[in-house]
């Protein structure tokens, strides 16, 4: 169940006409996404929707969720701005209509959902993947709060149980196919809250089973 604390926090950052990470999609998304042929996708904990509209306006029948409504609303109206569509609910995961091996693939960009779920969330999400379908993921990994003790303004969360390990990754998703998996340092130019140098786990694997 959403904490109202949760709940509000994204909601008050998804409030202000400015959109919190900007509108262009995430590079290493952008860089995955174009080696795949488009299909079906599911981008969750999906903001203000930057990504999902960016994979709609290249051929992907695309559906995202949040639990913001402000968020949704930004992402619509991005989508209308770019003249293309997507399907957003706003909800729990657990509530909503997804349908097993739905997908062709799911891309978890900075999803980084509260520590006591976010193994289950994986778990659930992996349901809704089809046999030989793609996660692509890139969120920041546990050594990130050494760079937001240096500077805060590359965001992230500061509690140690949203971040993320390689081990964590190869745990929730041992079916798969591993692509590339591997922790890395980056430079983050995204929007309000994304700025500067930050650690990253970067994911991309085929589901074999």
């Amino acid at each position: 169940m959403t904490d109202n604390t949760w709940l509000k926090r994204w909601d008050e950052r998804y409030s202000s006409e400015e959109f919190a990470y900007g509108t262009a999609p995430n590079n290493y998304l952008r860089e995955q996404l174009i080696l795949l042929k488009p299909g079906k996708i599911l981008f969750p904990a999906e903001g203000e929707g930057r990504n999902a509209v960016f994979a709609a306006t290249t051929g992907w029948q695309v559906s995202a969720f949040d639990i913001s409504a402000n968020g949704r609303s930004k992402a619509l109206q991005l989508a209308e701005q770019q003249e293309t569509k997507i399907d957003y609910q706003v909800g729990e995961l657990s509530a909503l209509n997804y349908q097993e091996q739905q997908f062709d693939a799911i891309a978890l960009i900075y999803a980084h959902f509260p520590g006591d779920i976010k193994s289950s969330i994986h778990q659930m999400l992996n349901q809704y993947l089809r046999k030989g379908g793609f996660i692509i993921f890139e969120a920041f990994s546990k050594n990130h709060l050494e760079y937001i003790a240096k500077n805060e303004k590359v965001g992230g969360p500061k509690d140690i149980e949203s971040l993320f390990s390689i081990e964590e990754i190869k745990a929730d998703f041992p079916d798969y196919n591993i692509i590339e998996l591997t922790e890395t340092e980056i430079e983050l130019n995204e929007g309000l809250f994304h700025n500067g140098t930050g650690s990253v786990i970067r994911f991309v694997g085929q589901k074999m089973v």
